[in-house]
């Protein structure tokens, strides 16, 4: 990889620090805690996903110049058609919300007692400052400092306290342990493969690759080209960063009491490795919060613009969507259980917008010579149909519950 090639990197990493949020960590977290190394593989499979779905979006912006709810926007033919998608659209991006300022506001808290439901202000209100960056590359930058901080905060903790490698490798066999184990198997999807990410990453690439005049035939595979090392580069760290959560989680707080939430897993990594691992951990918290609602906040946007073609200012969006993460912590909900179960709502976001994501990558009228060959259309659709199925499952088995 050359410099030139260097120099085009950056879209994925900011999409990216969307697979880093507090959800992520609650789930890979509580996955490791109760069930050890048994849900391993889900982590590896949906990093796997991820990976060709970011790369789909992020063709779809450089060879069409649109977001996904730009182009969507643009071909559905009713009006009531593009509220409905709309509103599922922003149920995603309220879901998001709810973690990225829950696990903010509960790092705020680990670190300085400061009440949770001002934490949960301070993150969004943070987050919202970042958006006033001017540039794309500078917005870049400043997320790129913050996943520094995320790793950092993360896998400190594995070099104190190593994971157990057979364990570890017997965890990439599939399988389930129970209804729960299913929940949050669902969940780590839902975090893994984020919808709002979906959303984000072709606009992300339209922003910074198609400002100025439409790009030669030649520029575009130079810039899908990038795209790749970009999404390869992006989903090496987050798919690090998430198995590392759950290693840690499974090596040093398994069947330890309290680990089912933010809050004792903290305490319990200070009481097993120690209060400046601990300390790391709720400032990378902190940064993931952070970093990551910046980035929902934008997606939000894209998500609004492209669909119903209405703009709002970014505070008062900003406003609006923190209403459902600041009610359930003044209501007193707890906050790691919020966190969960938002990234299962993420999860059966999924379906829709991975669907007509392979659909219009596939469609040589929208994408001309590089629409998806074969095979990536057929991984394309088994991404889609296994969360689609995995959904399915938890649904049948709550029934039957």
């Amino acid at each position: 990889m050359n410099q030139r090639m260097v120099g085009l990197l950056g879209p994925a990493l900011v999409a990216g620090v969307a697979y880093l949020d507090p959800g992520n960590v609650a789930s890979n977290m509580t996955a490791g805690a109760r069930y050890g190394y048994l849900l391993v593989w889900v982590v590896v499979l949906g990093n796997l996903m991820a990976w060709l779905v970011q790369y789909l979006s992020a063709k779809l912006g450089v060879v069409t110049g649109q977001s996904l709810p730009e182009a969507l926007g643009a071909r559905f033919r009713s009006p009531w058609t593009r509220r409905a998608y709309w509103l599922q659209a922003e149920a995603v991006a309220m879901a998001t919300d709810i973690a990225e300022i829950i696990g903010g506001a509960i790092a705020l808290w680990l670190l300085f007692g400061v009440p949770l439901v001002i934490g949960g202000a301070i993150t969004g209100c943070v987050s919202l400052l970042m958006l006033s960056v001017r540039g794309a590359r500078r917005f870049e930058i400043v997320i790129s400092a913050l996943i520094m901080i995320i790793v950092l905060g993360f896998i400190t903790g594995l070099v104190v306290q190593p994971p157990s490698i057979a364990p570890a490798i017997d965890g990439l066999v599939p399988r389930f342990a129970g209804i729960d184990s299913v929940l949050l198997a669902t969940s780590i999807l839902g975090a893994t493969i984020m919808p709002h990410a979906i959303y984000a990453h072709a606009g992300l690439s339209r922003d910074r690759h198609r400002t100025g005049s439409v790009p030669t035939s030649g520029a575009i595979d130079t810039l899908l080209r990038a795209q790749r090392w970009d999404v390869t580069v992006a989903m090496i760290i987050a798919g690090a960063v998430n198995l590392g959560l759950l290693l840690l989680a499974a090596s040093a707080l398994y069947g330890a009491a309290g680990t089912d939430s933010l809050e004792g897993a903290h305490a319990n990594i200070a009481a097993t490795l120690g209060p400046v691992v601990a300390t790391l951990f709720a400032v990378g918290l902190l940064a993931s919060g952070l970093a990551s609602s910046a980035v929902g906040a934008y997606a939000g946007s894209e998500i609004m613009t492209g669909l119903i073609r209405r703009s709002i200012p970014m505070w008062l969006r900003r406003l609006v969507t923190m209403v459902p993460a600041l009610a359930l912590l003044a209501l007193g909900v707890e906050p790691t259980s919020a966190l969960v179960w938002s990234q299962v709502v993420l999860s059966f976001g999924i379906p829709f917008a991975i669907i007509p994501l392979v659909r219009l990558t596939s469609d040589a009228a929208v994408l001309g010579r590089w629409h998806n060959r074969p095979a990536t259309r057929l991984l394309g659709w088994l991404a889609a149909g296994s969360v689609s199925a995995v959904n399915v499952g938890l649904l049948i088995l709550a029934a039957l519950r």
